[in-house]
């Protein structure tokens, strides 16, 4: 065995075939699963692309950084399902490019926070975040809230992400400037928005309704995290009950 590793070993062209070989059947090991990825996520009832606003809000979070601190991933262990909600589903991630799981929690898990607190508390906190936990210790981003939300590109930007597989109609793109609008305005009329995105949260989200803001945007985000998914009609393995 070693007389034919060393012949091997001597013989540039034969290492060099060999070599080929290995890893063209190594990466073939780890190309072919992806091709029947949408078989190994089971489907759950109620999940959508995020709205545009609430797309803005998520790039908005993993520009800050937020995701260093606060994971999206709730375990199936008992203390992280009693003191966050069910554990996470691999088809609440299906529309994430990247997703935020994570690993580090220097905050909360934000996996379910949507519907948790107010759209006034989320403002609150984002100005300062000792005024409603006095022991956080995260940096305020009251900047959010002063400044506006440029809606020029959120066409290309879900066009890009349909090229990936999330599935935004040509509604959704075409809508997509007029929804990104009317999700934060006091009174306006939602009745599309809501049913091409069920669930979002529309309405003077940051206390301010002159103007569009990243403040919007990302408490958009945060109130949909979570919210998709009736976890009381759900079995584990995304089956009806």
């Amino acid at each position: 065995m070693f007389i034919k590793h060393a012949t091997i070993e001597r013989n540039t062209i034969l290492l060099a075939v060999l070599t080929l070989l290995t890893v063209a059947i190594g990466g073939l090991v780890e190309i072919v699963p992806l091709f029947t990825i949408q078989t190994t996520i089971e489907r759950v009832e109620g999940m959508r692309p995020y709205s545009p606003l609430e797309l803005t809000g998520r790039n908005i979070y993993i520009r800050e950084g937020c995701y260093v601190c606060h994971s999206q991933q709730i375990r199936p262990l008992r203390d992280e399902v009693e003191r966050y909600g069910h554990y996470s589903l691999a088809a609440e991630s299906m529309y994430d490019h990247p997703f935020q799981w994570g690993s580090k929690r220097t905050g909360p898990d934000l996996a379910r926070v949507g519907g948790k607190y107010s759209n006034e508390w989320h403002v609150a906190h984002m100005v300062d975040p000792r005024a409603v936990v006095p022991q956080s210790i995260m940096p305020s981003y009251a900047f959010l809230a002063q400044k506006p939300i440029d809606t020029k590109d959120i066409a290309e930007h879900l066009k890009a992400l349909r090229v990936v597989g999330v599935p935004y109609s040509d509604e959704m793109v075409a809508q997509a400037r007029a929804d990104m609008k009317v999700q934060a305005e006091a009174d306006g009329d939602t009745e599309g928005l809501l049913a091409r995105y069920p669930k979002a949260a529309v309405g003077d989200l940051d206390g301010d309704p002159s103007k569009l803001t990243e403040m919007d945007a990302v408490v958009a985000y945060l109130q949909m995290l979570g919210r998709l998914v009736e976890f009381d009609r759900t079995q584990p393995g995304g089956l009806r009950q």
